[in-house]
């Protein structure tokens, strides 16, 4: 028998075969503009002198395609290897490679980076999730390790 612990856990994971399938079957299923948050972001960027910016739940690549554009450097990190493949062919396709990288991380474990290594660190709707809330509070610090001591985390969510 399942512990709690164990069935929530197999439940998480099974979001990874449902972002793969969203992804291939529907590539620009929340459309080829950048988010709001993502403009608003790019502005406060620009404004604080932020370049080199971590993004964690780069989906389809919206908001990496506009940052990149923008004459930001994104490092951007997803799970799902439909996002990461779709992602890097954008970026390859308009010229934008030397701007992006993508990388595949599962963001319930460590970050993949030394520690202060990016100006800021953006996300849209990642923190709304199915993750546990030590998953979450791992997340925030991992945010801050990364980050430099002047960083930027901006990052959007839904509420009531």
């Amino acid at each position: 028998m399942k512990t709690s612990s164990e069935a929530l856990k197999e439940v998480l994971n099974r979001q990874r075969l449902h972002w793969e399938k969203t992804i291939a079957s529907n590539p620009e299923m929340f459309g080829e503009a950048p988010s709001e948050p993502a403009r608003k972001a790019a502005e406060l960027f620009k404004k604080e002198g932020r370049t080199n910016i971590l993004e964690l739940g780069g989906g389809q690549g919206r908001d990496t395609i506009y940052f990149a554009t923008n004459g930001f450097h994104v490092t951007v990190l997803d799970y799902s290897k439909e996002a990461i493949k779709t992602i890097t062919k954008k970026a390859h396709q308009l010229r934008l490679s030397q701007s992006i990288i993508a990388q595949r991380h599962d963001v319930r474990t460590p970050l993949p980076f030394a520690d202060e290594s990016f100006d800021a660190c953006y996300s849209h709707m990642l923190f709304c999730m199915a993750l546990t809330t030590a998953e979450l509070q791992l997340l925030a610090w991992e945010v801050r390790r990364v980050l430099n001591p002047r960083g930027l985390n901006i990052y959007a969510v839904r509420h009531r």
